[in-house]
């Protein structure tokens, strides 16, 4: 049995148990030397069964005469893995999925169970017509009849079809609608794509283009950022591809790479990066800037401002100021900056697709904290701005209770702030709102979703 699955099953039983996806993944590829096709073959595995949880568990629960409360965990964690190939990756041949299926269920305690997931899975197939035709394994339409039977209600159907919590769907459905909600999901649960930002102080975008492509790495170019190039396909290590070590570039996905042109920092200026680590943000500041001028770098954790750090020396920069703590606390700063921005802690609606865990770790109730917390930060931060100056607030969610009506609140309590439109860059009018601020939509745009508005500070006192 191909190894890639065992260490599946082992990453997922911890994800199961608390374990955030990324970092149990992480654990079991450091014990191991795989190949590079299995290593794409355990990654696609863990984030795909995590992302398709519910799926997965109502597909079962359907199934099986036994619902999930009266199954072992380690036995659902075999079934979600052998459902997940099944229904989501044609390339897996159905054969090899159940037989790879039961050896699981057989090397980890199961063996009088082995008919029973045999069974489940080739009922499975039985129902879906024993073969998956499609291209798009989103959809049940690549089986001939799907298997999985779904309510009418429309936040119920398209929670379990694309495997999402109802009151996130109904989020969506109220800003969106049916047809563009479908769609969200769809984009939502595709692989990440990865975006490079090029360090303009130190190379071009042609040379690093250049240097890629030399090295058999398809690039394109994102329209209306002047450093963006996607990667197409696998490039595999990071870390080794032409550039990194020199600091040609750090990865930063184009939508993040919006915020920093939002506030459009410039040569001599003091600048606040209020909640800053890792540093994505706050590199491109300062790349922005020439690396002129004093750019102060604020988070509450030590270990997140390390990595910053690191990213800042590798870029070479020089112009960025560490600086430990909660920024709500924070005195020294009232009055001095010329520009802040305030990425604010958010929910993270729009990045599920790089984070499979976070649509299971978010509530309403954690979105109403996070709202809090988002109304503090944005009324103490907003004290650092000089007169005139400007603020960016950004998330990158898609929930209005963390955006809009943030800032609806905040100007209602601070007539001495208003929104500014972005005369004079190049921001691109799909983003914009008649509310004059910005929302990033990942189906219409293709990149994280993302919320951003640029305030002003003025004299007014009315």
């Amino acid at each position: 049995m191909t190894n890639a699955r065992q260490l599946a099953f082992i990453a997922l039983r911890d994800v199961h148990k608390g374990a955030y996806a990324d970092v149990a993944l992480d654990r079991v590829l450091q014990k191991v030397n795989l190949a590079d096709c299995d290593r794409r073959l355990l990654t696609e595995l863990i984030y795909g069964s995590v992302r398709r949880q519910r799926t997965l568990d109502t597909l079962i629960d359907q199934l099986a005469k036994k619902k999930s409360d009266q199954q072992p965990q380690d036995l659902r964690t075999i079934l979600h893995l052998g459902f997940y190939q099944l229904r989501y990756q044609q390339r897996i041949p159905a054969s090899a999925a159940v037989n790879t299926t039961v050896q699981l269920a057989k090397e980890n305690g199961f063996s009088g169970l082995t008919g029973f997931v045999n069974g489940l899975l080739r009922q499975y197939l039985r129902r879906a017509g024993e073969q998956n035709t499609s291209s798009s394994p989103s959809s049940p339409s690549c089986l001939h009849t799907d298997p999985l039977q779904l309510p009418e209600n429309p936040v119920e159907r398209l929670g379990i079809l694309h495997s999402f919590p109802d009151w996130m769907i109904q989020v969506w459905l109220e800003q969106l609608g049916l047809a563009e909600t479908e769609q969200l999901c769809e984009w939502m649960n595709q692989s990440p794509t990865i975006d490079l930002r090029i360090n303009p102080l130190c190379t071009s975008i042609e040379e690093v283009e250049a240097a890629l492509q030399s090295a058999g790495i398809l690039v394109r170019r994102v329209s209306h950022l002047p450093q963006a190039l996607r990667l197409i396909g696998s490039a595999g290590s990071i870390q080794k591809l032409p550039g990194f070590k020199e600091g040609w570039w750090t990865v930063q996905d184009s939508s993040a790479q919006l915020v920093s042109h939002l506030l459009d920092p410039q040569p001599g200026e003091v600048v606040i990066d209020a909640c800053a680590a890792p540093g994505g943000k706050t590199t491109h500041i300062a790349e922005l800037m020439a690396d002129k001028g004093k750019i102060w770098a604020c988070d509450r954790t030590p270990s997140r401002l390390r990595k910053l750090q690191e990213n800042s020396q590798r870029l070479n920069l020089q112009s960025i100021q560490i600086c430990t703590g909660d920024s709500r606390h924070f005195s020294q700063f009232q009055n001095t900056a010329d520009r802040v921005l305030l990425d604010a802690p958010c929910s993270g609606l729009g990045t599920m697709h790089r984070h499979a865990d976070a649509r299971w770790r978010q509530t309403p109730e954690s979105v109403r904290e996070l709202s809090g917390l988002q109304k503090e930060l944005l009324t103490h931060i907003s004290t650092f701005v000089k007169l005139g100056g400007v603020l960016v607030y950004a998330t990158c969610t898609l929930h209005p209770a963390e955006n809009e009506q943030v800032i609806s609140a905040f100007l209602a309590d601070s007539p001495n702030w208003q929104i500014e439109s972005p005369k004079g860059l190049t921001f691109p009018d799909a983003y914009s709102t008649a509310q004059g601020w910005f929302k990033v939509w990942p189906h219409r745009q293709d990149m994280d979703g993302f919320f951003m508005v640029r305030l002003r500070k003025t004299n007014n006192s009315a």
